[in-house]
């Protein structure tokens, strides 16, 4: 109450008394009675100012009691405590505290409120991923920093379930697609559970995804089981299909199968083997024929010897059954075998001997003796062709050409040379003479190119190295001499005396050969 108002209240009060004492004297009131009225009026003034006085301890104490209040709301909500203005009056006091501690108790409020809803959602995080729960104190008001980073925490959580649940619906729709591929029933909880749940209620834990990724496993390591199944089972049908030689008919009727699962690839690639297999217990000898032929076919890629084949006693035997069959089989299993190994081999040989045959000018013997050099280091045995070494046998093979085409040769200038000595005894077809001395040098330049010798008189003998090739050509000096028996100009000495074991040393001795004679002054047939 400003001093102006207080002077006003204290003078209308004087003035009240003394009109009130006015009034006594002017009515004639005895003074006890005077007294007892102003008793009443002074009661009426304690009274007042007691209810002033109690109001004023009231103010005082929810004065104090609010800032109680205040500090320690400030202190759990970690904020500064209030700073009360200077100056004010304490009904002004007592209500900023109020206002203040309403604030704080709406903001002790709101926190607990969303530390209670980000528990909550902690907790379903904690039932779906299995994750720990967040730890914080829930008796204590949680600071707006740790709010914070309880916000985070549940936001990381929610990354990690969206990434679980991706990863739950791509496996499931792995698994759904090969369950149905593979008619496959679950028999455990991880397998029910994907057939009936979805990714909201699915147990996304890191065990519960790693049981889907082995069952998503497990099928996929079934499915390449039946793949692989259904190839054998393929080859197989395709195997019977061509020795029991079924007709295209039939093998287009199993083809417009082989589009579905592989469940069912496998049912009818299985009947149709059951089929076949059954065919081919009835038709015993001519499955057997057609494996014969097949490992004959192999018997020749692998240059087997006749020795070798006769080895294989069963080939032979004509009573057909199914061990009988067996046997080949196991055969032709053990040739194909030995082939794919040495398949690079076997192609070199296959080379070596169309190049032989069409006579190519390059040295594949000395890349193929060493491939089969190795080979022989490596298991300690030698590599047979036709039942020798392979070098022995390429060296036949030289030794043979050598003489076959010396033997047509000898066979050219034999007819020649009779036809010259008719010409010359006969006198017809009269030659003029040109550049050369005589017939005699033109024979002998013929003749050089070979690699055997013709002796002046006598039989003369060639033998080469293989028992089955062993041969004799016999040149009687009569014979050379159209009957006569005097020596003719066809005898002249000379030879070459190695024997060439590649093509390229073939050639050099050669070359050095006809070097040698055009030094003696023979002349070759080619000249003019």
């Amino acid at each position: 109450m400003s001093e102006v108002q207080a002077g006003k209240s204290m003078e209308y009060l004087h003035k009240a008394l003394i009109f009130l004492q006015d009034l006594f004297e002017s009515m004639g009131i005895p003074e006890d009675q005077r007294l007892e009225k102003m008793e009443v009026v002074k009661n009426l003034l304690d009274m007042m100012i007691a209810k002033e006085e109690n109001q004023k301890m009231k103010l005082l104490e929810s004065i104090a009691l609010h800032r109680e209040q205040l500090d320690s709301l400030c202190f759990e909500l970690n904020m500064e405590h209030f700073q009360e203005e200077a100056g004010i009056t304490m009904l002004q006091l007592e209500k900023d505290l109020r206002i203040q501690l309403e604030v704080k108790l709406k903001q002790k409020e709101d926190r607990m409120g969303e530390l209670k809803r980000l528990q909550e959602q902690d907790q379903a995080f904690c039932e779906l991923l299995h994750t720990s729960p967040y730890s914080i104190d829930e008796n204590l008001v949680p600071s707006l920093e740790e709010l914070d980073q309880f916000r985070c925490y549940l936001a990381t959580l929610a990354e990690t379930k969206a990434c679980r649940q991706e990863e739950f619906v791509s496996a499931k729709k792995q698994i759904l697609l090969l369950m149905e591929e593979l008619d496959y029933t679950p028999d455990t909880s991880v397998g029910k559970d994907v057939l009936c749940g979805d990714k909201d209620t699915f147990d996304l834990s890191l065990e519960k995804l790693a049981a889907l990724h082995d069952l998503l496993h497990q099928l996929e390591v079934l499915r390449a089981e039946n793949e692989i199944v259904c190839e054998q089972l393929q080859s197989q049908v395709q195997k019977l299909w061509d020795v029991l030689q079924v007709s295209f008919k039939e093998r287009e009727a199993l083809a417009t199968l082989m589009t579905g699962p592989v469940v069912k690839r496998r049912k009818a690639l299985q009947s149709e083997a059951d089929r076949l297999e059954e065919l081919k217990t009835q038709n015993l000898k001519k499955v057997i024929e057609a494996v014969r032929e097949e490992l004959a076919l192999y018997w020749k890629k692998c240059f087997y010897s006749q020795e070798q084949r006769e080895a294989f006693a069963p080939y032979y035997d004509e009573d057909y059954s199914e061990t009988l069959l067996q046997l080949h089989d196991a055969e032709v299993v053990q040739l194909k075998h030995y082939y794919e190994v040495h398949r690079e081999l076997f192609k070199g040989i296959q080379k070596w001997e169309e190049n032989w045959k069409l006579f190519l000018e390059f040295e594949l013997e000395e890349e193929l003796k060493a491939q089969i050099e190795l080979w022989e280091q490596e298991y300690s045995k030698d590599f047979v062709v036709n039942g020798q070494k392979f070098v022995e046998y390429m060296m036949e093979q030289w030794e043979m050409h050598r003489l076959e085409k010396e033997k047509a040769k000898q066979e050219r200038h034999l007819k020649k040379s009779q036809q010259t000595e008719v010409e010359l005894f006969y006198g017809s077809a009269p030659r003029i003479p040109g550049k050369r001395e005589g017939l005699g040098s033109k024979i002998t330049g013929k003749v050089l190119k070979s690699s055997w010798n013709i002796g002046s008189l006598g039989h003369k003998t060639l033998n080469t190295s293989q028992p089955e090739h062993n041969r004799t050509i016999d040149l009687d000096e009569t014979v050379l001499n159209n009957g006569y028996s005097q020596p003719s100009p066809l005898q002249r000495n000379f030879q070459i005396h190695s024997v060439a074991s590649t093509y390229s040393e073939f050639v050099q001795e050669f070359s050095e050969a006809s070097k040698s004679d055009d030094n003696s002054g023979t002349f070759n047939s080619t000249q003019s």
